[in-house]
């Protein structure tokens, strides 16, 4: 598994084949096929552990106790994820549906409901205390959280050179403005529905 990550984290996903990890570690080929069916299962089995690094690494920020800092620290750290590690985030959530939809309930230990709970709870939190609207669909807001910050990450790997404004600058602006609103904008300006 170790060799299988090197060589994404080096050449990326579509390097990855038996044949080649198989040479890197001076196997035959054909005793990869007794520990993985398919170059596919292999790729699950990395994304797998891509996703527990995601978490490892998720997990200081989701001990962060007041509930609206700890939003903000675990989307500055999933951000800092996606960027530091980008060959481990495109596998995670960028190369086949099929491994990421993988993580989200279906076994695993169901590392994608695991992640999501580190959004959900918070807002959970902030609506017990009065503090978010008693109507507000935690899950949704999550949601749209998530994808603003994978929007940034998947943004600055395959579109580097839009823009110029830095990665955390865009996941500050993102959090100011999914607590606060947008800067100025009165509630008759507000979009409806």
């Amino acid at each position: 598994m170790s060799a299988a990550r090197e060589m994404v984290v080096r050449e990326g996903f579509a390097a990855l084949s038996m044949r080649k990890l198989a040479e890197a570690i001076e196997y035959a080929p054909a005793t990869l096929y007794l520990h993985f069916e398919s170059r596919e299962d292999l790729a699950r089995e990395l994304s797998v552990r891509g996703f527990q690094q995601l978490l490892e690494f998720l997990a200081p920020a989701a001990r962060v106790e007041e509930p609206l800092e700890r939003l903000a620290e675990v989307a500055r750290a999933y951000v800092r994820f996606g960027l530091e590690q980008p060959e481990t985030y495109r596998l995670i959530f960028m190369e086949d549906p099929k491994l990421t939809t993988a993580l989200f309930g279906e076994g695993q230990d169901d590392l994608g409901a695991k992640a999501f709970a580190l959004l959900v709870k918070p807002l959970e939190e902030l609506k017990a205390g009065g503090r978010l609207a008693a109507d507000a669909d935690t899950r949704q807001l999550a949601e749209v959280l998530w994808a603003g910050v994978h929007g940034i990450v998947s943004l600055k790997l395959t579109c580097a050179g839009f823009q110029g404004t830095a990665a955390d600058v865009l996941t500050t602006t993102l959090v100011t403005t999914f607590f606060h609103g947008l800067p100025g904008l009165t509630g008759a300006q507000r979009p409806r529905g």
